[in-house]
């Protein structure tokens, strides 16, 4: 039996602060053991936003992925997500879209037209950085594997993140970069929630399991995942989490190939492991099920791209 995840208890009055980042209802606090926290309730209309991030964190653990640190956690009885914030005292997090209208001043930073969110504009703009400030570095406190030694080379394996997973929400302003001192961090990968298939129903989820229409299987499912990238300036559709690490792996092949040799060293069983320590009224058999045939079928999609690179 699998030991299950701490459940962190959150009381309202512990409140400090509201954020407006986002949609969700959320605000920080200081906890004893975890420090200072930003708590997220998990919305009534979209079950699982606690264990989906609670699982893709642990998924990042396992590839050795710079991330934000989730637990679950509770709120006048509500479920939700806490997260240790990943600012040092003195930094600032400098959002994505802040980032790409530094370099671009007509990047509609403050709307949702993200037609301008190309992969050719974030590595050009990670390059324009490296040229602007003292130093750009990766991820204040993680410590990169071999060879691994650019931003770039970190930022690749976010997008290989959200293609096993199925994150459909890497937009703008869920990526960017701690600044401190007159220097730049890429910030660890964060917010994650939309993922795993987790806003379906247990019945969506069984009629895809067992169907036999090709077209309607989990594997159709998980191919339609749509990331918050464009091809092209002026795009009027985003291109697939698949398609966007493909791309990205162009830029920098020696990167992705080492980020895929360690997805292909976690198995089936690593990650069966990590969900059946998610408490069994969080999270039902079939939505294990789900989840771990979308994360065996995109890890089997990447390692047959992989011996293209």
């Amino acid at each position: 039996m699998s030991e299950k995840f701490q459940i962190v208890e959150v009381a309202p009055e512990d409140a400090q602060a509201q954020e407006s980042l986002g949609t969700k209802e959320k605000f920080w606090l200081r906890h004893d053991r975890l420090g200072q926290c930003l708590y997220k309730k998990s919305r009534s209309n979209t079950a699982g936003e606690d264990w989906s991030e609670k699982i893709a964190a642990e998924l990042c653990g396992l590839l050795k992925l710079p991330h934000a640190e989730y637990e679950l956690a509770t709120c006048n009885g509500e479920y939700g997500i806490i997260s240790r914030s990943f600012l040092p005292e003195h930094g600032n997090l400098i959002l994505g879209n802040e980032i790409l209208a530094r370099i671009h001043p007509d990047y509609p930073k403050d709307t949702r037209d993200l037609s301008q969110h190309t992969l050719d504009r974030i590595f050009g703009a990670f390059d324009r950085l490296e040229a602007k400030y003292s130093e750009v570095s990766l991820p204040l406190g993680w410590e990169p594997i071999d060879n691994i030694i650019k931003v770039q080379h970190t930022f690749i394996c976010y997008l290989l993140l959200d293609a096993w997973i199925g994150n459909s929400d890497r937009h703008h302003e869920n990526w960017g970069f701690v600044e401190l001192d007159q220097k730049l961090y890429l910030a660890p990968t964060y917010d994650h929630a939309s993922s795993l298939g987790r806003n379906e129903s247990d019945q969506k989820r069984e009629a895809r399991l067992k169907t036999q229409d090709r077209g309607y299987s989990v594997g159709a499912y998980a191919n339609k995942c749509q990331s918050y990238l464009y091809a092209n300036i002026g795009s009027s559709q985003r291109i697939k989490t698949f398609e966007a690490f493909c791309e990205a792996a162009k830029f920098y092949p020696q990167a992705a190939c080492i980020w895929l040799d360690r997805l292909g060293n976690i198995s089936a069983d690593d990650t069966l492991r990590l969900f059946k320590r998610i408490p069994e009224n969080r999270i039902s058999p079939i939505a294990i099920e789900f989840a771990q045939n979308i994360l065996t079928h995109n890890r089997d999609r990447l390692l047959k791209f992989r011996k293209q690179l």
